[in-house]
């Protein structure tokens, strides 16, 4: 299931750089999260009925959301002056800025795996950002792209640790469904004010098909896939599929007919990899199930 989750977030890079420029990065998000909601609605209402959640429960949903639409917010903007992949590669921070909130929140033990990890995962992250060159990284020749979006993952990097939070055994599609609500009710807030602005009838078809795949294939899918998975192999090691996506981003931009990334890259990614490999090999086997 994680395997599935990361080729559909490897995409969503690609397909969120293809659409970044074409609408205000906030009504971007807010129509991705209204259409997944009302995509996933008449599924929640059939299985289980659609019934506000106590106020407890909706707090926790909104603390979710909040980080969600921060970090889908910041990446659309990212994008703008940053690469799919290098997006991907400064995602492969997040599981270890994740374990550490993880430690703080929920008292989970981070283990020596998860530790000797953040050392490749890092530095295969900076390898692959300054293309191999130590001129480069000396200079620090970041782009503002890339420090919008590694603002955004340290939202990113709260989501699971707070999925398991706040789950209180209710069915995982209720939870995905009332994070999409609250998601919109956030971002409503933020840009609603600029929706009677936006040209409707002008925004292209591209624009539009993109959103609605990032609603379903990386919002819908990928939500629920991540947070059920989280009860079942907890934060850490659900977030440490991130590091697939650098290659799979590479990939996917290559099947699109994008040359592939320079020789000097290659090392960098394979300490990505490695740190994946590193992190299951000293994660529990938990076999926590809940019904979707």
């Amino acid at each position: 299931m994680m395997l599935l989750c990361a080729v559909l977030v490897s995409t969503s890079f690609t397909a969120s750089k293809a659409i970044a420029h074409g609408m205000n990065p906030s009504v971007l998000t807010l129509l991705r999260f209204v259409i997944a909601a009302l995509l996933f609605l008449p599924y929640v209402q059939y299985k289980h009925g659609v019934h506000l959640p106590e106020k407890k429960r909706l707090i926790g949903y909104a603390c979710i959301s909040f980080v969600l639409t921060s970090f889908f917010w910041l990446m659309f903007l990212s994008l703008r002056s940053t690469t799919a992949l290098n997006t991907g590669v400064i995602f492969t921070l997040v599981p270890s800025i994740s374990g550490l909130y993880s430690a703080v929140l929920l008292k989970e033990r981070l283990g020596k795996y998860r530790l000797i990890a953040m050392f490749p995962a890092t530095v295969g992250a900076i390898w692959v950002l300054f293309r191999g060159s130590l001129t480069e990284l000396l200079a620090f020749n970041l782009n503002s792209g890339d420090l919008i979006f590694f603002i955004s993952c340290l939202f990113m990097a709260f989501y699971t640790p707070l999925v398991k939070l706040f789950h209180q055994e209710e069915p995982m599609s209720v939870m995905t469904f009332w994070i999409m609500v609250t998601a919109c009710g956030w971002l409503f807030l933020f840009c609603g004010h600029q929706l009677p602005g936006v040209a409707w009838g002008t925004v292209p078809l591209k624009i539009w098909a993109g959103i609605i795949y990032l609603a379903i294939f990386s919002t819908i899918i990928t939500f629920f896939l991540t947070q059920r998975c989280t009860l079942s192999l907890g934060p850490t090691r659900v977030m440490a599929y991130s590091y697939l996506y650098p290659p799979c981003i590479v990939l996917i931009e290559w099947g699109l007919g994008h040359p592939l990334p320079s020789f000097h890259v290659v090392p960098g990614v394979g300490l990505i990899i490695a740190a994946m490999f590193i992190v299951q090999q000293g994660a529990e086997d938990h076999t926590v199930w809940q019904k979707f």
